[in-house]
């Protein structure tokens, strides 16, 4: 009876959203929508799968059920929002070609995937010029997330945020009485900081992973025990949703054979591509982000088996790690891991300062952290001290300057470099604590051998360097007398002994 009068009240109002595309996620963030109290229309290609919402669903709120793209559009309200909630690519682009004819100005088309944020940036142009906002969300939570409350990172104009956003703000996690959901910026604004935050992402899981491996085969300690270090570490500075199911998974037995989970996993992560793209996108931003990059390549290494098992009689370092135990390596593992996880989402927030930047977004560099602290999948305790550290200093050039974050990596550098070398001598894999330190090692620097790498290029290449004690832009003359020339506007001037 619930169901059938939850059905009847949708057709004699129109619906406030709607979503089309209802799998998991979709289908979630519907429900999350009518259990605010706003009349959602559903859609799906598949038409059962939109009754099955309703029937499973329908007491949870006001839902309508459209059979066809022209009765889902005519079931919404002015302006009309609808979100896209299909596989990124030509899905979501099938489905804006679909929808975009029905659908009058000043409506919005609002993609929850991941898509990338150039394709966004493509879509809201084409769209623009038929007066449809086109609004590329982030959403990270997962299907949890976007049921009870996710961290949610709308793109798009002004004007669509103004009648999309406090609906947004509404169904978002809060934390502290503030919604963890903010207009990130124009175009492609939001599905960009979106896929740096699953770059970032990418990092915390690599280095959490490394740090597991150390307190396994260097400090010697059992999963069960490594489940107990890490309860206790996510008591600390390093509260965080990741620290937090690490250490659910790692006190999980499997039920089969007695063993830990862990032990009956194979060793091969796989990934859905977010990662690489901001690698990607970083190189052609030229924004150095090694913590990133490492992680990708290392679920990248794990999945090549063949040339591990190639590689199993390569010669390693005699020692092992049960001989070779250090006195305090489990809180030095600690101190190493927070550093590591500092430069990561310094590096990341750089990213989105360049990116912004670069395409004129002017992304709020705290508020991003604001909206990170719930919902979304690096949620951690210290997101609210970033969000303090720009508030301070909107212009900071890296979190690792702030004087908080600086003192705290100062003090566990040798504890960190401890770590690096312990890793090295005894030939556990690190990448993600090494770069990570040589990321910050190489920030600090005075002098960088970058130096000699330009007077090679100059050399084989004729590539050109500057000098550091005048400007201007110089040629040496390797093949010659070894004179020097300057370069002025396409002609050589050569200089003077």
């Amino acid at each position: 009876m619930m169901k059938e009068t939850n059905q009847m009240a949708a057709t004699e109002q129109t619906a406030q959203i709607g979503v089309t595309g209802l799998g998991v996620m979709g289908r979630n963030l519907a429900r999350n929508f009518a259990r605010h109290g706003y009349r959602v229309a559903l859609h799906n290609r598949t038409a059962s799968r939109t009754t099955d919402t309703i029937n499973n669903f329908g007491h949870e709120g006001t839902f309508s059920a459209s059979q066809s793209p022209q009765e889902f559009v005519g079931a919404l309200e002015r302006p009309r929002r609808i979100v896209i909630m299909v596989n990124a690519g030509p899905a979501t682009d099938a489905v804006i070609d679909e929808f975009a004819p029905l659908l009058e100005p000043g409506d919005m088309l609002i993609d929850g995937g991941n898509a990338h944020f150039k394709d966004t940036r493509r879509r809201e142009a084409r769209l623009k010029g038929q007066n449809i906002h086109f609004v590329g969300m982030g959403v990270s939570g997962g299907e949890e997330g976007a049921l009870n409350g996710p961290s949610i990172m709308p793109g798009g104009s002004p004007e669509s945020y103004e009648a999309l956003g406090p609906m947004l703000e509404t169904i978002s996690a809060h934390v502290d009485g503030t919604p963890c959901c903010t207009h990130i910026g124009p175009d492609g604004a939001g599905h960009f900081v979106k896929m740096v935050h699953n770059g970032i992402e990418y990092a915390d899981m690599q280095l959490i992973a490394e740090a597991y491996d150390l307190l396994r085969h260097a400090v010697g300690l059992e999963p069960q025990q490594i489940a107990q270090t890490f309860q206790k570490w996510n008591e600390g500075r390093l509260d965080s949703y990741l620290i937090q199911i690490t250490a659910e998974v790692l006190a999980h037995t499997d039920a089969q054979t007695g063993k830990p989970f862990v032990d009956i996993v194979l060793d091969q992560a796989e990934q859905k591509g977010t990662g690489r793209w901001t690698v990607q996108d970083a190189l052609d931003l030229g924004v150095p982000v090694s913590g990133i990059a490492e992680a990708v390549f290392a679920r990248s290494l794990s999945g090549h088996a063949g040339l591990r098992e190639a590689a199993q009689n390569l010669p390693g370092p005699e020692t092992t790690g049960t001989a070779a135990r250090a006195e305090g390596l489990e809180d030095q593992i600690e101190q190493a891991l927070y550093a590591s996880k500092l430069v990561s989402y310094a590096q990341g927030w750089n990213m989105m300062d360049t990116g912004s930047r670069e395409y004129g977004w002017g992304i709020d560099l705290g508020g991003t952290a604001t909206i990170w602290r719930g919902g979304c999948i690096i949620r951690a305790a210290f997101l609210d001290r970033i969000r303090a550290a720009y508030e301070k200093n909107p212009d900071l050039p890296t979190l690792l300057t702030d004087d908080h974050f600086s003192q705290e990596i100062g003090a566990a550098q040798d504890a960190w470099r401890n770590v690096v070398a312990t890793a090295a001598r005894l030939g556990i894999p690190a990448p993600g604590f090494s770069a990570a330190l040589s990321y910050y090692d190489a920030l600090r620097a005075r002098r960088l051998p970058a130096a000699l790498i330009q007077g090679l290029r100059d050399y084989f290449g004729a590539h050109t360097y500057r000098r550091a004690d005048r400007d201007g832009v110089y040629h040496t003359l390797w093949a010659q007398d070894k004179t020097e020339e300057t370069r002025l506007q396409g002609t050589a001037v050569v200089l003077p002994p």
